[in-house]
């Protein structure tokens, strides 16, 4: 029977299945043109930001959502495709947020953005290391 629980654990675990992170975002921000302004992720309290990478999305009025940026580290990042460097993205770990800035604002920005969070594919291998290493 114990074996069960932890075999039932480690593929909840390995699946996906397990506490998922919840983000939060402010509901409005705004700015005037050629200002910087920041919009922050907030990750749930029982997950550390430290291990996830930052998914950043805008969607414009009648258009799907285009994938801006993935933000790590500073040496872990990735811009999405004719994504222009005032896009930037950066952490907060002791806080726990996520933050999207954009510099120079022009009247396209004006967009909903989304944030999601993804657990870095070399966190996760250390972790299922990790967990081999428990049985």
């Amino acid at each position: 029977m114990a074996w069960t629980s932890v075999l039932l654990m480690l593929l909840a675990y390995l699946t996906g299945c397990g506490p998922q992170p919840m983000v939060h975002q402010p509901p409005l921000a705004s700015s005037s043109l050629g200002a910087t302004i920041r919009l922050s992720c907030t990750l749930s309290k029982n997950h550390n930001i430290g291990i996830y990478s930052i998914y950043w999305y805008q969607q414009r009025p009648g258009h799907p959502p285009r994938f801006l940026l993935r933000y790590f580290s500073h040496s872990d990042k990735h811009q999405g495709p004719n994504i222009p460097p005032r896009f930037s993205g950066s952490k907060d770990t002791a806080r726990n947020l996520g933050y999207l800035s954009i510099s120079e604002l022009q009247p396209e920005d004006e967009a909903v953005y989304y944030c999601a969070v993804g657990l870095r594919s070399q966190e996760k291998k250390r972790m299922e290391r990790e967990w081999e290493g428990e049985k």
